[in-house]
């Protein structure tokens, strides 16, 4: 049984990984440009060699967060159609999770796969 609770959760999750999933995006913009000032200025190799790594592991992030992400938006999709079903389809919460639901499928589309 779906409560007003657990979809508050579910939707406060999606946010988050929402805003965790841009973060990682601008720390890889960052870290690709302090990469490239490095290979610019002649850094020492293995300096270099450990700004790669920083680079690729900030990489990495952005598919878990967007599998997690997934896992999340459905959740909240169970959720909701949960509450429908259950006639508390009148109530803010759910009216918030409706957008945030909309939000995150734009972020999805927008992401590199």
């Amino acid at each position: 049984m779906a409560t007003v609770r657990s979809l508050k959760i579910k939707t406060s999750t999606c946010k988050r990984i929402v805003k965790e999933l841009h973060s990682y995006e601008k720390e890889v913009e960052s870290e690709a440009a302090k990469t490239a000032d490095m290979e610019n200025r002649g850094a020492d190799p293995y300096d270099l060699k450990q700004q790669e790594n920083v680079l690729a592991e900030s990489r990495m992030m952005i598919p878990d967060c967007r599998k997690r992400l997934e896992v999340a938006l459905e959740d909240l999709k169970g959720i909701l159609a949960e509450m429908e079903e259950s006639d508390e389809k009148e109530c803010p919460e759910v009216d918030e999770a409706k957008t945030t639901l909309s939000e995150v499928e734009k972020v999805l589309e927008t992401i590199e796969v």
